[in-house]
């Protein structure tokens, strides 16, 4: 226990700094998240079809911003503007929500939302991974992704308590402003990070022939991946499909959240020791059951809780990992381009990923979109196992 409390002391300011960011731009987040589903079925009567439309479209326009902003960031060597712009879009957006009279004015507000994501992850993610060493980079995404999902746990706490006391759902979208206030008068505060100063090629590289063979494999693995993990707005879904109340439905978000926020850390941590590529696979097998547990789930009951925390522990050791490895595969002066196409391909695949779940939701059960997305989450992780190493970063580039 010193022992891990000594390491977290040990990282630098500019990680505690986006840790905490990351937790005041949940909370105003994840205060309105869990309620986008219900709002959309409940209010503007849209079913999982629209659903899928809407995160699917707005995440794979994210991921292209994201590329775009990694290129730029390292070619400009300058992270720290897009991380405070895209903080800013995404804290006016996330209102705009309580405003919408139809789902077009939902998927508006979302793609806002989310471009402001495009424009700050993949410089965000370097200069992180900038500010530590090889060995700290497990501890370092992991404790960031502690923080995400601490935030995550104080927003659908704060919307659960407004639902009890009365507050209609429009009213809290809007009270998602308070707290993106407190992000970007934090996020001033970033400083650019130190990372080696060489001369880069005149031209921007796109093309992924300029990642490493092992990245590339990485690439692949984490596309179909991620073509078996839908939106996580489908398991607030299938908790409201279940019976579960609009206050149960926030506060099973918020069980999911305390738990990856407390087991990001440790789970992302053991990478560093054990290796990414095992933890990572591992994860994705876990993830493969908590989906097919998901889907089998016949009611509302004590069940459904102990998957959320479960599928809250999965997420705890692949998020920081997935990040971490991204690092390990490239050379850091192109650390924003690296992030940039570990975000395209995560985010890009939520498109055909969220339609084809929805689809399958409605045509068939949620049984078969879950397990649809099971069977995505083995294959991946074998190809994972099977195909990825690390020490050969520069293989193939």
């Amino acid at each position: 226990m010193r022992r891990g409390f000594a390491l977290l002391r040990s990282l630098p300011a500019t990680v505690w700094l986006l840790g905490l960011i990351s937790f005041f731009n949940d909370s105003a987040s994840d205060m309105i998240y869990p309620l986008v589903p219900l709002y959309l079925t409940s209010v503007l009567m849209a079913g999982p079809r629209a659903l899928g439309f809407i995160e699917g479209v707005v995440e794979a326009a994210s991921s292209l911003l994201k590329l775009a902003a990694g290129v730029l960031a390292d070619r400009t060597r300058h992270m720290r503007r897009w991380v405070i712009v895209g903080y800013v879009v995404a804290g006016v957006s996330r209102p705009l929500i309580g405003f919408a009279h139809s789902w077009p004015g939902v998927f508006a507000a979302r793609l806002l939302d989310r471009l402001g994501k495009g424009v700050r992850s993949a410089p965000r993610d370097a200069l992180l991974s900038a500010s530590v060493g090889a060995d700290q980079r497990g501890l370092a995404f992991g404790m960031h992704r502690a923080m995400d999902n601490a935030g995550a746990v104080v927003g659908p706490l704060a919307a659960a308590l407004m639902l009890g006391a009365g507050i209609g759902l429009r009213e809290i979208f809007l009270w998602s402003v308070v707290p993106a206030l407190v992000v970007v008068v934090l996020a001033l505060r970033l400083r650019e990070p130190q990372v080696p100063v060489a001369v880069l090629a005149t031209r921007m590289q796109w093309h992924p022939r300029e990642l490493s063979l092992p990245m590339r494999r990485y690439l692949v693995a984490l596309g179909l991946f991620t073509l078996g993990n839908a939106s996580n707005m489908f398991l607030l879904l299938r908790a409201s499909d279940l019976g579960v109340s609009a206050e149960r439905v926030v506060l099973m978000w918020a069980l999911y959240s305390g738990v990856a926020a407390i087991f990001s850390t440790p789970l992302s941590a053991l990478s560093d020791r054990h290796g990414r590529v095992h933890v990572l696979g591992a994860a994705w097998l876990a993830y493969a059951l908590a989906y097919l547990i998901l889907g089998l789930l016949p009611a509302a009951n004590w069940a459904l809780w102990a998957s959320f925390a479960g599928y809250g522990l999965v997420m705890a050791a692949l998020e920081g990992t997935e990040k971490a490895l991204v690092a390990d595969l490239m050379d850091a002066r192109r650390g924003g381009t690296a992030y940039g196409w570990y975000n395209l391909v995560a985010g890009g695949m939520l498109l055909p990923a969220s339609l084809l779940f929805g689809t399958l939701w409605q045509s068939f059960s949620p049984l078969v979109a879950f397990s649809f997305g099971a069977l995505c989450s083995a294959l991946a992780a074998v190809l994972l196992l099977t195909r990825v190493r690390v020490g050969t970063a520069h293989e193939g580039a």
